[in-house]
């Protein structure tokens, strides 16, 4: 009973974060569902202990940063509300608090969203949590830091300050760019599939920051925001299925996969979808997302970007590929090719059909918006940007 009131009381910050106009109770609500993630990690006990202390550790440091920056921000503003700041800080934007305030935002909510160097905290709290909050932290924990980061980055501090005062976009965009190499080589290391799903979230959570760090370009922010959608989707997936197999099977390691595909067919074919996406094929959402970043790369003239992206979909594809070899390519050792059937040990199909709607979105949403079809999402998307960067609609691409 316990771990799902705390559960409730992580859902409850993150919703907080979300609603919230002031920069002083999106700190509080952030620290409520911080609070909350670090008790749902130790619930595990073992290892996952330790990931939650170095946990604490690291989030207890940003969340010091960003309560500076909030202190200065009130020490020369004597205000905490987002909308209020907006209109105060122009004439301050010279000042040298300020822009301190500022580095101390990006700093706290660097560690918050685990972006490279900072991401020290994330691979173990991932690999030893329980499946379920690893879950909910890869999926939307990770997404409302990023959305509080956007949202202070740019509603609170506008695009004229970011340009003309603290001009850290370009620092920001090669940092991205090295996280999101790293993490996918480092993903290539792992033996443990949640442990390879950790790492590759530290490269994807580099292509978010990517494209904001580009958001003078047409399609920079507007790949930042599907990125967010399709991490929030393809991950999601992913670790639901990494949490189906070990409720199934008990296995960890990718190496003891064999044959899985013949016994899970329904899980590991949600895991192949999620896959997919997250390499970036079409007409996966995953596509969408590097093609906006791609052309929002070659918009700004910066070719570097665009080949550390095309080297990461290469990187994405081996360290996934190898575990869907796993699964439907390679038998068991002694295993003779049609020697037996295999029997079916598919999770409960309270466990398989989350994991397989997912895996569908990946591929229905991609559909869509290539097809260009009228939905929700594309006016939504269009608004955000529209709000954020104060321009006119931006077209789907």
């Amino acid at each position: 009973m316990s771990f799902y009131v705390v559960f409730q009381l992580l859902v409850t910050g993150l919703c907080g974060i979300i609603v919230t106009g002031d920069i002083f109770n999106l700190y509080v609500f952030l620290e409520i569902a911080s609070l909350a993630a670090y008790a749902l990690i130790a619930a595990a006990g073992g290892r996952s202990l330790k990931a939650s202390y170095n946990y604490v550790i690291m989030g207890s440091i940003g969340a010091c940063f960003y309560l500076l920056g909030a202190g200065f921000l009130y020490s020369v503003t004597g205000s905490l509300n987002m909308a209020d700041l907006s209109y105060l800080l122009p004439p301050l934007y010279g000042n040298k608090v300020v822009q301190a305030a500022f580095v101390f935002f990006v700093v706290g909510m660097s560690i918050k969203m685990a972006l490279f160097p900072l991401h020290v905290w994330q691979p173990d709290a991932y690999t030893y949590a329980p499946s379920a909050v690893s879950v909910i932290i890869a999926a939307a924990m990770s997404k409302v830091s990023i959305y509080a980061f956007i949202r202070i980055f740019f509603s609170v501090f506008t695009t004229e300050f970011i340009h003309i005062y603290v001009p850290i976009t370009t620092v920001l965009s090669w940092i991205a760019a090295i996280a999101i190499i790293v993490g996918s080589v480092i993903a290539i290391m792992q033996s443990n599939l949640k442990r390879m799903l950790a790492y590759s979230s530290v490269s994807q959570i580099g292509y978010i920051v990517l494209g904001v760090a580009l958001f003078s370009t047409q399609w920079g922010l507007y790949g930042a925001l599907i990125h967010i959608l399709n991490h929030a989707i393809t991950k999601g997936c992913l670790f639901m299925v990494a949490g189906a197999i070990i409720y199934r099977t008990g296995v960890r390691s990718i190496k003891d996969f064999e044959g899985l595909g013949k016994k899970m067919p329904y899980t590991c074919a949600a895991f192949t979808l999620a896959a997919l996406s997250m390499i970036g094929v079409p007409p996966t959402v995953g596509f969408i997302t590097k093609l906006c970043l791609v052309l929002a790369s070659l918009e700004a003239v910066e070719y570097v970007y665009v080949a550390v992206i095309l080297a990461s979909t290469l990187l994405n594809l081996v360290y996934f590929w190898r575990v869907v070899d796993r699964m439907y390519f390679v038998r068991k050792e002694g295993e003779e090719e049609g020697e037996k059937e295999i029997k079916r040990e598919e999770a409960p199909a309270s466990m398989v059909l989350p994991t397989l709607i997912l895996g569908s979105l990946c591929v229905i949403v991609g559909i869509l918006w290539l097809a260009g079809a009228e939905t929700p999402l594309l006016p939504i998307v269009d608004q955000i940007v529209n709000t954020l960067l104060g321009k006119g609609v931006v077209a789907a691409p």
